[in-house]
């Protein structure tokens, strides 16, 4: 089933492939839990790499117009646009906004709420209104790159913001086809968490890919209403 799904997001179309992955032990070393998220289907891969290969090794050579991801340097470059995780550079902002007292940190989250607000109703503005408020984002980025800090906290996140700077408001180009977080790939990935937790792990790397074999099925299954995922677990082992 994986190999099936890993086809399905590499020949997705105009579709928007995203990706995650999560830290687990497998055979006593360090291991990750990937998942591929695309409109049909959601891809889990146990890999024994945090590497850009199991992307390549995915995608077999297909390149979407637009990926989703984190800023992490191996899901970078596998599509002509990239959209960044905004939820993930919010808890970036939230630490930096508690822990310092420079307000530069403050800036960014109330850019980021205007960025979310503009992402939650795209599908239901005026094309001349999504790009009214882009160009104001736009000027607000610009003033806030140009603001100068003291604060080393407050220069990191400033720098992050910086070098994801054509990544932010990707989503603005794509409305209602690209989300501005990932957290459709968080949501896949917490039983994995949940799991990894409670056992600390897997013996085998057989193990790791069954049960990956068996999230993919899952929650491939739950993207068309009315579904039963288990039902298909039984087609799928009966096959």
């Amino acid at each position: 089933m994986s190999e099936r799904g890993g086809e399905i997001i590499s020949e997705s179309g105009g579709d928007i492939p995203r990706n995650l992955q999560t830290g687990v032990r497998i055979e006593g070393s360090n291991a990750y839990h990937w998942v591929f998220r695309c409109a049909e289907a959601v891809v889990h891969q146990a890999a024994p790499t945090r590497g850009a290969v199991v992307v390549r090794t995915l995608m077999d050579g297909h390149r979407p117009d637009v990926w989703c991801s984190d800023r992490y340097a191996a899901q970078q470059g596998h599509a002509n646009a990239h959209q960044t995780c905004l939820a993930h550079l919010a808890r970036d902002v939230a630490y930096a906004d508690e822990a310092s007292e420079d307000m530069l940190p403050s800036r960014l989250k109330r850019w980021l709420q205007r960025a979310f607000a503009l992402a939650d109703g795209i599908e239901t503005f005026a094309a001349s209104t999504i790009a009214g408020k882009r160009r104001a984002l736009e000027r607000s980025l610009d003033d806030i790159f140009a603001t100068t800090t003291s604060c080393d906290l407050a220069r990191d996140i400033q720098n992050k913001f910086r070098r994801a700077r054509d990544q932010l408001l990707t989503f603005v180009q794509w409305p209602g086809m690209v989300d501005a977080t990932n957290n459709a790939c968080e949501r896949a990935l917490r039983p994995a968490v949940v799991q990894r937790k409670i056992t600390n792990g897997y013996r085998a790397m057989w193990a790791a890919q069954g049960e990956a074999d068996i999230r993919t099925v899952v929650d491939t299954a739950r993207l068309a209403p009315g579904t039963n995922p288990f039902k298909i677990i039984l087609q799928t082992v009966s096959a």
